[in-house]
């Protein structure tokens, strides 16, 4: 199939194309005479869907223009308003709109032309206006009755061809005028300025991209129609958002959207640090990404700083509070600077200098609209006049052929008017030879026209033009100028027969407009490409000190700060203290239960008044039977050697037991009857520690620590060998020779005593040795 036989048909009716075909008569109407109200309904809506999809809100791939703007980049270029003019009011511009090409609302006409005008919403602005045309930070334009307009020099690129015979013209909503049906597009501005509209049953989303990469993709594709996506996508890595940004997304998910023609990318605020005196730092945001602002940032930021009550509550749910204590803990101030210079200019100064710059504005990003996602779905209308969904390798080969279908329409058009213009000059050229004989047929002749066709040759239009002119025309002088006109005519005639005849001229010549339109208009990228992960708020509190308290009964409270007065504290009748640990508001609280499972609390969730506090129950749910047995919180790579009474144990990080279900999750494998020992802190290696083990039958053991092994749940290996009956009452980490034992007499009388471990060295899982006395060890430690 040739090119011609391609767009034969299709291109002329591509921006207006048929309506769908009628169903028969018979189908509508019955027997009687009566119309099926379904089928009518039916046949109604699918007729409006398509005036929606065709007529408002799908752009068309081969000029990237909907219809609403075609018109207005026509109606202004007709009124002489080009880069250069004078502007003039934009409702006298609307004015022309509606009267002669878009029968409808002022408002919508208006609000498009708003549109083309911003430079923060398309990369590259087709209007040039002046006069507030509202701001980034979702001011609307003033009235059109005080904002002016005229056309950028870019629009050239869509208008430049217009009257070259490119594109067909139909007749406008009552005929008395004539509109383009499509806009000779010298660039797929599909994809440099993209497009946003919502249809029926369909949506279109379609990012922005960098004229030079555009370019540059479509005379790699024109060069080598069989490019795969990725290829072309050495040339446009990615969209290129008026107001620049930072895109995250990986390369493979940017490839994958631009494949299906469906898909999203993530794009976050770009920003720097900027140092101060005296050690101190503000955080600068320089560039926002697509659908926020200023504005919108400001107000996320006082919302978490001062949330409002949800609807039906009476006070903050415990999420605002912990994200209002943390935003407060971290950010001092923050001020919108923007001014003309500067369009975007946020400064975020911190509560100390001594915060981590990266994971102060990691919790920006991951609270407020400084990262989000843009979304791309590439729906169009094609050259066959369908709307579809195209990839980039699609839309970029559709426009190609739509362009060497338009420059194919220009040649041909440019060579009737050579053809033309060496036909008349070939007449003149008659009569400047024989200009006695010419004079003396006009002067003698009562019909000069069908004597002078007669007399030289001549046709009827050549005739005509000799007639017409003036004698000082074919004068000497202006006889070698018409020689040197008719030769270059005959070698642009000889030039443009070439490119017709031969593709591979034609493809050259539209290798070299684009080239050329590239190098004029093009511009360097404003979106940064840099892949990085999301920011995810991981910290959703503020970094504080805090001390935990865990009663017998497993009731659970918090208090400010470390070093609590123990001696103050109180509790329920036949209750008393069972643990204390101080720990921080970031790091996770776990709670291990009678028989193994392990629980995670988030320490703001703990009440921190003076009251007894809260049941363990009531923020997490504890299996049957269970009760809380012990309590641990440090960071989450901190190690601890955990066992139960049966014997077993292992080495085990925090992380392992943190979870984020409130019924906790399955660590410690215990038998029935056993317990869960008080889990032993490792602070650093196990090289030069001893693991001592006491059990009730008034035995120890030691055996190098190193013998553990680290799990992440589970029973581990035996620590020490007991005997029916006989239970683990009690493990330490010692360095040294010496360990000291927290013991009960048989008495009941509480000491401290020190254990000299030399004759209590044995391998993991031996029986040891019995203890001097008949002690009940509760706890081993490190000797002072």
């Amino acid at each position: 199939m040739n090119h011609d036989d391609l767009f034969a048909g299709t291109l002329p009716d591509a921006s207006v194309p048929p309506a769908p075909p009628a169903p028969p008569a018979a189908d509508l109407v019955d027997d009687d005479g009566q119309l099926a109200l379904d089928l009518y309904a039916e046949r109604a809506y699918l007729e409006y869907a398509m005036s929606v999809v065709k007529g408002r809100a799908l752009p068309e791939v081969a000029d990237g223009q909907k219809p609403v703007q075609r018109r207005i980049l026509y109606a202004m270029r007709d009124m002489g308003l080009v880069h250069g003019a004078k502007p003039v009011k934009s409702a006298r511009v609307v004015g022309e709109i509606l009267g002669k090409y878009h029968p409808h609302g002022d408002s919508s006409a208006y609000e498009a032309l708003v549109r083309m005008a911003q430079d923060f919403t398309l990369r590259y602005p087709l209007i040039d206006g002046q006069g507030n045309f509202g701001s980034r930070d979702g001011d609307g334009a003033a009235a059109m009755r005080y904002t002016e307009a005229r056309l950028t020099p870019i629009a050239e690129l869509l208008l430049g061809e217009i009257d070259m015979g490119t594109v067909d013209f139909v007749p406008n909503y009552d005929g008395a005028f004539e509109e383009p049906a499509l806009l000779p597009a010298r660039l797929p501005m599909m994809l440099l300025n993209g497009a946003s509209g919502i249809a029926v049953g369909m949506a279109t989303e379609i990012p922005p991209h960098n004229l030079k990469e555009v370019a540059s993709a479509a005379l790699a594709l024109l060069a080598d129609p069989d490019m795969s996506t990725a290829e072309l996508m050495q040339h446009v890595p990615g969209p290129d958002f008026p107001g620049g940004g930072q895109i995250i997304t990986a390369h493979d998910d940017i490839l994958a959207a631009y494949e299906v023609g469906r898909g999203s990318v993530r794009v976050r605020a770009k920003w720097e640090v900027e140092k101060l005196a005296r050690g101190q730092w503000r955080i600068i945001v320089s560039q926002l990404p697509p659908g926020s602002s200023a504005q919108k940032v400001l107000a996320e930021i006082e919302e978490a700083t001062n949330p409002k009550l949800k609807s039906g509550k009476k006070a903050l749910t415990q999420e605002q509070q912990n994200l209002k204590s943390l935003m407060l803990s971290l950010l001092d101030r923050v001020r919108d600077e923007s001014d003309s210079e500067q369009p975007v200019r946020l400064v975020f100064e911190p509560k100390s200098s001594r915060q981590d710059p990266d994971e102060f504005i990691n919790i920006l990003l991951a609270q407020t609209s400084l990262e989000g996602n843009a979304s791309m779905n590439l729906v169009m209308i094609g050259l066959d006049g369908r709307p579809a969904q195209k990839g980039l390798k699609a839309i970029l080969a559709e426009w190609l052929s739509f362009r060497q279908h338009t420059i194919t329409r220009r040649l041909n058009y440019r060579l009737g008017q050579v053809d033309k213009r060496i036909h008349i000059l070939e007449g003149r050229m008659i009569a400047f030879i024989h200009i006695d004989e010419v004079i003396r047929v006009i002067r003698e002749s009562d019909e000069p026209k069908p004597d002078l066709i007669k007399a030289f040759g001549l046709s009827e239009a050549q005739a005509e033009d000799i007639l017409e002119i003036r004698l000082r025309q074919l004068a000497r002088l202006e006889g070698f100028k018409l020689e040197k006109e008719l030769a270059d005519l005959r070698k642009e005639r000889d030039n443009l027969r070439h490119l017709l005849s031969s593709e591979a001229a034609l493809r050259g010549l539209m290798a070299e407009e684009i080239r050329s339109d590239a190098v004029k208009y093009g511009d360097a990228r404003r979106s940064e490409i840099k892949v990085a992960e999301r920011a995810v708020l991981t910290q959703t509190t503020a970094d504080e000190p805090v001390t935990v308290i865990l009663s017998q009964k497993g009731w659970i409270r918090a208090r400010v700060g470390h070093n609590v007065d123990l001696s103050a504290l109180s509790f329920k009748d036949g209750d008393g203290l069972h643990t204390v640990v101080e720990t921080r508001t970031v790091w996770s609280l776990i709670v291990l239960d009678s028989r193994g499972r392990a629980y995670t609390i988030d320490p703001a969730d703990v009440p921190t008044g003076r009251g007894d506090g809260v049941p363990v129950a009531s923020l997490v749910e504890l299996q049957d039977g269970a009760k809380p047995a012990q309590l641990l919180s440090a960071p989450d790579a901190t190690r601890y050697v955990v066992a139960g009474s049966g014997g077993y144990g292992f080495i085990a990080k925090l992380g392992d037991m943190s979870g984020r279900v409130k019924a906790g999750k399955a660590f410690l494998t215990l038998d029935a009857g056993e317990t869960v020992l008080a889990p032993v802190r490792i602070a650093a290696n196990l090289d030069g520690l001893r693991l001592v083990a006491a059990s009730d039958g008034g035995r120890a053991l030691a055996f190098p620590a190193g013998e553990l092994k680290e799990l992440a749940k589970g029973r581990g290996l035996m620590l020490m060998s007991l005997a029916t009956g006989e239970a683990l009452t009690a493990i330490g980490l010692v360095a040294g020779d010496k360990a000291l034992l927290a013991t009960l007499s048989v008495r009941g009388k509480s000491a401290d005593e020190k254990l000299a471990l030399a004759e209590f060295d044995g391998k993991r899982g031996a029986k040891g040795k019995l203890l001097p006395k008949k002690w009940t060890v509760g706890a081993i430690r490190q000797p002072d």
